[in-house]
């Protein structure tokens, strides 16, 4: 599993769709590439739209202490560090992944949560090509904090789903002593 953790985590930061603003290109090769720059010369620009995902306090937690809204993960002995989520009410574990450009989902828990498949997407990664799809998840809550419309990738053969930066871009990010502490940002 640490493979497949170590080689998705790099073809998903070779695929950058955190940024404000996603260019969708297809390169010379025909692949569709996500990134936050315009198009290279010869690529060929398919579509740009601006990520909508705004990190919200769920109305259901709005009342609590600000103490209450951070999230305080405890490293595992493996090394990483998990987070309790739901995605469209349905709950799963995420491993946090820094080096994940986007949030990355195991194929048969995406159809289960009633999310679609909007385009397949070819994937290089150090094991040589994949096959993904790009999708958008409509609610994603991670500890009191709420996002709609979050980008994600719908991974074949992906074991444990991962927490990826267009997520954990709107935390500041503290580790310390086995402790991770995501904070939102102001």
């Amino acid at each position: 599993m640490k493979k497949l953790v170590s080689v998705l985590a790099l073809l998903l930061a070779s695929t950058p769709v955190c940024a404000e603003v996603v260019h969708k290109c297809k390169d010379v090769q025909g692949r569709t590439l996500y990134q936050s720059a315009p198009c290279a010369q010869g690529d060929v620009p398919v579509s740009v739209w601006a990520t909508s995902a705004q990190l919200t306090v769920d109305p259901e937690e709005a009342g609590k202490p600000v103490e209450q809204r951070m999230l305080v993960l405890r490293q595992q002995s493996n090394g990483h560090y998990f987070v309790e989520g739901l995605i469209n009410g349905k709950s799963l574990n995420f491993i946090v992944d820094t080096g994940a450009s986007v949030v990355a989902l195991p194929r048969n828990f995406a159809y289960s949560a009633n999310m679609s498949c909007q385009e397949q997407v070819s994937t290089m990664t150090a094991n040589g090509t994949g096959n993904a799809c790009a999708s958008i998840i409509n609610r994603l809550k991670v500890g009191p904090f709420l996002l709609k419309g979050v980008p994600a990738m719908i991974v074949p053969n992906l074991s444990q789903p991962l927490l990826g930066m267009n997520v954990l871009q709107q935390f500041r990010i503290e580790q310390d002593n086995g402790e991770m502490r995501l904070i939102p940002k102001k």
